[in-house]
């Protein structure tokens, strides 16, 4: 009998995180990929990001609408918990052999759970690393919640067996992302017209010459202060006076600061050098940013798949502090000042080299055949 192996998908950035797996699972033959779409992944405001699933032509063997207004601490709170609830109903539905969770968003604490308390083994995919902010705590409890771990790193890896955990369980397997970036260094050509096919918000910009992307979110430790830190980043990006691609921000505590913020610099500024998308199906994403001349913000893009592609990034604030990263990262703070100088900075250096810390493009098929061969336990203990 096949592994019936249920993946949760909660936010646009998850699925670029799981999608080469998902194929993976999908076309093994010892698996049977089950499918559950939630939280922000459902709904338009945020992008829509169950459309591009759709269109990539995986089956959603579920929906879970679970995300509660707000954009606050509160909210988050409560999502997490009417996760929790509406997951463990679906799980019960479903019967999987073992739930898949990704990163460290609080609705994967909200899968984790669900699944551990209805003895369904759990696997983590990204365990180990160092970000700070809730995520990190979200991430190192999903650890203790789960089974199996596959890793983007070898620090991660040892950081996992650091809190405890059996090394028969710990994989470095890469980063799934990586796998999609892999992809297009071998046909990087922006093939699309992103204003004709995501339209956005702003004025048609004339890219031939070159640009920068800019992915900022808010942190949750911070929320109080998005608004400000947002205001920041687009004063120095106008500024600069330089073609932009602005991508809009994950829901999260402080979120409606950061969407705030833009609205209103846009409404006061009327910025004629920037253009605002809500989002993009990923491989065209990474095209965009393959052909930059820097990412500016705070997403693990310019992390993980932007060293892969070598490309530069000018990462802002505390949201990826601790991370491993590679040389294409400039670390800045909220100051429109030294954003500008390291946006100058990346534009006259050029590309950097690729660095393969995240993984080599081949994680999706790792993880696949992990999922088919390895023992699912329930069981553990400490191992110090």
């Amino acid at each position: 009998m096949r592994r019936k192996v249920c993946v949760v998908i909660t936010a646009r950035p998850s699925y670029s995180r799981i999608k080469t797996a998902l194929k993976a699972i999908r076309e093994h033959p010892r698996l049977e990929l089950q499918l559950v779409v939630a939280a922000s992944a459902l709904l338009e405001r945020y992008g829509s990001a169950v459309r591009y699933i759709e269109d990539d032509g995986f089956k959603i063997t579920g929906r879970v609408y679970m995300v509660l207004e707000g954009e606050n601490l509160a909210a988050m709170a409560k999502t997490t918990g009417l996760g929790a609830l509406e997951l463990a109903t679906v799980f019960d539905n479903l019967k999987p052999d073992v739930v898949v969770t990704i990163a460290d968003r609080y609705e994967t604490l909200a899968t984790a759970v669900a699944a551990s308390y209805m003895n369904i083994p759990v696997a983590h995919v990204q365990g180990g690393e160092v970000t700070g902010s809730i995520d990190e705590k979200v991430r190192h409890a999903v650890t203790k919640l789960a089974d199996l771990h596959f890793v983007s790193t070898p620090k991660a890896a040892e950081r996992v067996m650091r809190m405890g955990e059996d090394a028969a369980t710990v994989f470095v397997t890469g980063c799934p992302s990586i796998d999609l970036a892999a992809n297009i260094i071998h046909d990087p050509k922006v093939n699309f017209d992103p204003f004709k096919r995501y339209a956005g918000v702003g004025e048609v910009l004339d890219l031939s010459n070159g640009y920068v992307v800019v992915m900022q979110h808010p942190v949750t430790t911070e929320y109080g202060l998005a608004r400000k830190h947002v205001f920041e980043t687009l004063y120095a990006v106008r500024d600069s006076n330089f073609p932009t691609l602005w991508f809009w921000p994950n829901v999260d505590a402080g979120s409606d600061g950061t969407s705030g913020g833009i609205r209103t610099f846009r409404e006061i500024e009327h910025p004629d050098s920037i253009h605002f998308f809500k989002n993009m199906e990923s491989t065209d994403v990474l095209r965009l940013l393959y052909g930059s001349k820097c990412l500016i913000g705070n997403s693990s893009a310019g992390i993980r798949e932007c060293s892969f592609l070598g490309v530069p990034v000018v990462n802002i604030g505390s949201r990826q502090a601790g991370r491993d990263r590679g040389n294409n990262v400039l670390d800045v703070d909220y100051d429109r000042r030294q954003i500008a100088k390291a946006i100058e900075h990346h534009r006259g250096n050029g590309r950097c080299p690729q660095d393969k810390l995240y993984g080599d493009g081949k994680a999706g098929n790792r993880i696949a055949q992990l999922l088919a061969e390895l023992p699912l336990r329930i069981e553990k203990r400490l191992r110090y």
